[in-house]
């Protein structure tokens, strides 16, 4: 596989929608019921190379859009220099590529695909959006003061994803990403993930042959991925984008495992 073939075919793990709102325990719960768990659905599709695209995919047209990025962090595996010095560097990154005058990051996680050591999780096989129309502004009440949460949610509020791999080339479940355009409103739907203290909602997705998927192959660390989150605009903007890590079958035996880190972050526009 070089960067240069312009699709690979693969199966990607779509909701199994079965009429009834699906949810998901985050910890063992006693009374959970087998039809608790949110099932998937396997569905072959395209995933076109967005390198070899006449048209570079933009955040706000397509949902998600490349960017060269250069970190100064020496261990991703060090949470006190993430915090202390990545969240600044894509707190910058996100107000150039965007032209937001306020960023807030709120959270990180890594993921690596062997078995996880402490303080890393594995990669996500199953089409979601980390949010949805409704938790998207509950995150920004959540992380913001209660005046000031009011006085930006009356403005452009977004949610936007920073992903980067951490070994190079990337070529071991890489990262599937839908164009915005693709998915209709009804392909959404919103799940319930249950915590002890809350219950958080994402967006899952019926599959649906409109669907028109991306990847990035071969991503290099100096790549990060901006992915659109939620957005409260409705101007035809992109508000979201679904995504999930892949099984590339064109993979060669023995890569090194997925290695990545997201950050997730409030973004907001000058009124």
């Amino acid at each position: 596989m070089t960067t240069s073939s312009t699709h690979v075919r693969a199966t990607l793990n779509y909701l199994l929608y079965e009429g009834v709102r699906p949810q998901m325990f985050m910890t063992n719960q006693p009374d959970a019921r087998p039809e608790s768990a949110i099932k998937s659905q396997p569905f072959d599709v395209t995933i076109h190379n967005a390198r070899v695209e006449q048209l570079a995919p933009t955040l706000d047209r397509n949902g998600f859009e490349l960017r060269t990025h250069t970190s100064a962090v020496r261990d991703f595996a060090d949470d006190a220099e993430v915090t202390g010095l990545y969240y600044a560097e894509c707190e910058a990154l996100l107000k150039r590529a965007t032209g937001a005058d306020k960023v807030v990051i709120f959270d990180h996680t890594r993921r690596l695909d062997v078995q996880a050591p402490k303080g890393a999780a594995p990669p996500v096989r199953g089409v979601h959006c980390d949010q949805t129309f409704v938790s998207g502004p509950r995150r920004v009440r959540e992380h913001l003061p209660e005046d000031e949460a009011a006085q930006k949610l009356q403005g452009r509020c977004a949610i936007i994803n920073v992903w980067r791999p951490l070994v190079e080339p990337l070529v071991s479940a890489p990262l599937a990403l839908c164009d915005a355009r693709s998915i209709a409103h009804d392909d959404i739907v919103p799940a319930d993930f249950i915590y002890p203290n809350k219950v958080g909602e994402v967006a899952m997705f019926k599959p649906s042959d409109k669907h028109r998927w991306f990847y990035y192959p071969h991503m290099r660390r100096d790549e990060v991925l901006l992915i659109k989150i939620f957005d409260s605009l409705e101007d035809g903007t992109a508000r979201l984008s679904a995504h999930t890590a892949f099984d590339d079958p064109t993979t060669p035996a023995g890569a090194a495992p997925r290695q990545s880190i997201e950050l997730r972050a409030l973004v907001f526009w000058p009124r």
